[in-house]
């Protein structure tokens, strides 16, 4: 759609052809050495340089009213055309053909309309054009309209590709999310299970004479087991069919196992623990594992068999994860730095109100550093 207002780069353009055709008329510059009525020419000029600045806004209706003042003018007059007036038409089918469709009437009106134009314009030469000069303005037509017509290709093209940037951005989101919420509900199924089998426990150690306990317990236990269960089936859901639910649940725990399956691919990697660990709440210890796990497989993506650190840092009310490759970085940008892969990180630090950091270190290599509070 074109814009209502006239973008600088429209009032530049304008500004350049009234310029050109002013300067051109007042030099004296045209194939006519004796072109009369310079005035009307210098107005004609102007006039032009207004048409200019709105062929975006309707440039089918620009063209057609440019073309048919100059015919006129040419079969009227009969003097020689100015190069502005050709360089103004040329511009005015580019255009065009960079709004409307190839095949639409108003681009085949167009092409026909720039060719009476150049046919008016060359019998109204003082001398009779040679095949050279018709050569020219062939030529000069056929790359004004082909370079319309590749303008709103590439237009498009480039529409497509942000829309299925934006749809893959989303579905990469959501698909995060996703997992997020499937390993959650493990966690809470997990914790569940254990309320209802110590409920269970609680209850049986009760002597008979503590019926009422007996039977508050045993509803708290039933109403655990339909929970468990309803969680259970919602995971399911979650999962599809492919999952058998047998996945134990990771954790900073698994952390060396984590890192022999990197070092099994190539790259030498180093694990620091700072600070004496502390167990960590079921989620946030299973998102700390999947945070230091993705930025492993974008080391091993874009970074090859590069030497890594790993280092974990337990701080009073914090939690520290960080992972530093000495892969390449710097110009041109690496493949990830803002892919699917720090999208799901950035969605488990968001989730616990953490902060993540992730670039090129001055050194050489990629960091990736987020901060979880405990």
């Amino acid at each position: 759609m074109a814009p209502r207002i006239p973008s600088p780069v429209d009032r530049l353009v304008a500004g350049v052809v009234g310029l050109f055709a002013v300067a051109e008329e007042i030099g004296e510059r045209t194939a006519a050495p004796d072109r009369q009525e310079a005035a009307w020419w210098i107005a004609a000029g102007v006039a032009a340089a207004v048409l200019v600045l709105f062929r975006r806004r309707a440039p089918f209706g620009v063209l057609s009213a440019y073309t048919i003042a100059n015919v006129a003018g040419f079969l009227l007059v009969a003097d020689v055309a100015a190069a502005w007036q050709y360089y103004t038409q040329l511009l005015l089918l580019f255009t065009l053909l960079s709004e409307v469709r190839p095949r639409d009437r108003r681009a085949v009106t167009g092409l026909a309309m720039t060719g009476v134009f150049v046919a008016a314009m060359l019998a109204a030469s003082s001398t009779a054009p040679g095949w050279g000069d018709v050569a020219v303005a062939v030529v000069m037509t056929t790359v004004a309209a082909g370079a319309g017509i590749a303008v709103r290709r590439y237009r498009a093209l480039a529409v497509r590709a942000a829309e299925r940037g934006e749809l893959l951005a989303r579905e990469a989101v959501s698909a995060e999310r996703a997992r997020i919420a499937r390993e959650l509900h493990d966690i809470v199924v997990h914790s569940v299970s254990v309320m209802t089998m110590r409920t269970g426990g609680v209850r049986l150690m009760l002597g008979q004479e503590r019926a009422p306990e007996r039977e508050i317990l045993a509803t708290v236990e039933a109403t655990c087991r339909e929970a468990a269960e309803e969680l259970r089936l919602m995971l399911n859901l979650l999962r599809g069919p492919e999952s058998d639910g047998t996945v134990p649940i990771a954790g900073l725990d698994r952390l060396d196992e984590l890192v022999d399956q990197v070092r099994a691919a190539g790259p030498t990697v180093k694990t620091e623990i700072h600070g004496e660990p502390v167990p960590l709440p079921p989620a946030l210890d299973l998102s700390a594992y999947r945070i230091l796990q993705e930025a492993l497989t974008n080391t091993l993506k874009h970074a090859g068999p590069a030497d890594v650190t790993v280092t974990v840092g337990y701080r009073p009310r914090e939690l520290t994860l960080e992972v530093v490759d000495r892969g390449p970085s710097g110009p041109p940008p690496r493949p990830g730095e803002s892919g699917y892969g720090l999208v799901g990180m950035r969605e488990r630090v968001a989730m616990f109100g953490g902060t993540l950091a992730a670039g090129p270190v001055p050194e050489g290599g990629f960091r990736v550093r987020a901060v979880l509070p405990v």
